[in-house]
């Protein structure tokens, strides 16, 4: 089958899917909050910010090219060309429906820094993320080509494509490709995009339903520094003004970041207090012991809604439906369920 799937905007399927990828020392986590300090205990956090993923409601002139008007700093939301995109920036057209969420992953994957080591034994106990030999052949398979050839290869790739729909909702019931429906203006559609930082001091939105990549604001790149914090303020004046162009009783939208898996800042912060000369029985140490244990705790959490969002529930709910009729208490359990409704 063909079509993807829609997924659930959820930072344990996020992580999940990256990881079929092979991508390692990465995952994603939700924002709540994009002030100074939010954003500031997110770098303290994780130590390493790669980009940005916005969730919001799409529609009509949301896009870049609808508005094209000057921003206050200066910076136009008119998608650059081909001859104004840096070489070294992937940027892909979306030609496959329902991608949006897998591609606003690779657009970040595929741009961060350091990203070309595949050798995942090699950096295994490193703190840098390792891409993976998957996605390393497809960035080299596609370098040359150009935004909407790069699009149809994601789009044509199986193992990208099973992935994704790995964690498509077990349907009730099987629709026929005639009983498909497009998205009317009474529907809610919703759309990823990408924001990330690039070496030439710019912030990018990358947004598969437009032209090309669009500049959002320049940042202060600090070479000794590596603060992310620069960028990450770019990035929120872009966010913001979308959500400003929205109602404000309008509250649908979601903000992930991809960053350095949590795990691998925590045992890096034990080992350097260790070299430093101090025992296991620090409590400078054993605080950061228990963050351990509580981020595998919440990894095997996303594990088990994972595998409970890919089961199919539906023989289960059959066969509990002939139990209660055989009892005699169907009637009466449906008259108190939808009481409760």
């Amino acid at each position: 089958m063909s079509d993807w799937c829609t997924i659930e905007s959820d930072p344990g399927v996020f992580t999940s899917l990256i990881e079929s990828f092979g991508v390692k020392n990465a995952q994603l986590t939700e924002l709540w909050s994009i002030d100074d300090d939010s954003l500031k205990s997110l770098i303290g956090s994780y130590g390493k910010v790669h980009g940005l993923i916005f969730l919001f409601k799409w529609q009509s002139g949301s896009g870049g090219e609808s508005s094209s008007s000057d921003q206050e700093d200066g910076t136009s939301r008119k998608p650059l060309g081909p001859e104004e995109t840096p070489e070294d920036l992937f940027f892909a057209k979306q030609v496959t429906t329902n991608a949006c969420a897998t591609q606003a992953m690779l657009s970040i994957l595929l741009n961060s820094a350091n990203n070309d080591n595949d050798d995942t034994d090699a950096n295994e106990n490193g703190d840098d993320m390792v891409l993976g030999s998957m996605l390393s052949s497809l960035k080299e398979f596609t370098t040359s080509f150009p935004s909407d050839l790069k699009g149809e290869a994601i789009g044509a790739s199986d193992e990208i494509r099973t992935a994704h729909n790995s964690f498509a909702r077990k349907e009730v019931f099987l629709m026929d490709d005639q009983k498909k429906r497009i998205a009317t203006d009474d529907d809610d559609v919703f759309h990823f995009i990408a924001y990330v930082p690039h070496s030439n001091g710019v912030v990018y939105e990358l947004d598969g339903l437009q032209s090309g990549p669009i500049s959002v604001g320049t940042y202060n790149k600090d070479e000794d520094n590596n603060d992310d914090f620069p960028w990450l303020s770019t990035a929120r004046k872009a966010i913001q003004t979308r959500i400003e162009k929205y109602a404000a009783s309008e509250i649908k939208f979601n903000l992930m970041a991809l960053t350095r898996d949590k795990r691998v800042d925590i045992r890096s912060k034990i080992s350097k207090i260790t070299q430093a000369g101090m025992d296991q029985g620090d409590e400078q140490i054993q605080s950061l012991n228990l963050e351990l244990v509580h981020e595998e705790e919440q990894r095997q959490q996303w594990k088990d809604e994972n595998e409970r969002r890919r089961h199919n529930y539906l023989p289960f709910c059959m066969e509990l439906i002939r139990a209660l009729a055989s009892s005699g208490t169907l009637q009466e359990s449906t008259k108190k369920a939808n009481e409760k409704m």
